[in-house]
């Protein structure tokens, strides 16, 4: 009887300093797509990355006159095809429509190029800007003393009341003020 009243109380004192625990644990919000559209960096980044892009993408609207250039000279020979030159034109528009696939084909394999370097340049930039806004965080966190802090961007938090909005402190901390945003 004894050992069953010592392992109640036990157990009702590691309830009760369990739920004095989680009571003084303090939580904390932000919003991270506010903050990183507030960094300088963040601007930097994507005019980099828009710059890099439009090269991407320059490089294949030139690809594609010249697939168009090759067409349009299909197009014409075919025109001018006839019994008497069926022979020589017939060769000439063949070796057109090879060009014009081998274009197509290069083409295509510079889109699916473009878009794994497009994806690997977003990551490149972005990752160093993340990083810092992520040890910004966490420094007002421990700062402040949270021991949870939630990000109200992401679709993950349904609700939240309460807790308190660190965006300003950690905007602070990163030396961004209000005429920046």
């Amino acid at each position: 009887m004894k050992k069953l009243f010592r392992t109640g109380v036990l157990a009702a004192g590691l309830f009760l300093a369990g739920n004095v625990a989680s009571a003084q644990q303090k939580f904390a919000h932000i919003n991270s797509a506010e903050l990183l559209q507030s960094m300088p960096e963040m601007k930097t980044a994507d005019a980099s990355f828009q710059t890099f892009a439009k090269a991407k993408q320059t490089t294949l609207e030139v690809m594609g006159a010249e697939r168009q250039k090759l067409v349009t000279t299909y197009e014409e020979k075919y025109k001018t095809l006839s019994e008497a030159n069926r022979v020589t034109l017939e060769k000439e528009l063949n070796d057109l429509a090879t060009n014009i696939q081998d274009m197509e084909r290069k083409i295509t394999e510079t889109q699916e190029k473009s878009q794994e370097e497009l994806t690997a340049k977003r990551t490149e930039l972005s990752k160093p800007v993340f990083k810092k806004a992520e040890d910004a965080v966490k420094a007002v966190a421990k700062e402040k003393g949270f021991a949870y802090v939630f990000d109200v961007s992401q679709p993950g938090v349904v609700y939240f009341d309460g807790g308190e909005d660190i965006l300003s402190d950690v905007k602070t901390k990163l030396g961004i003020t209000s005429a920046s945003n």
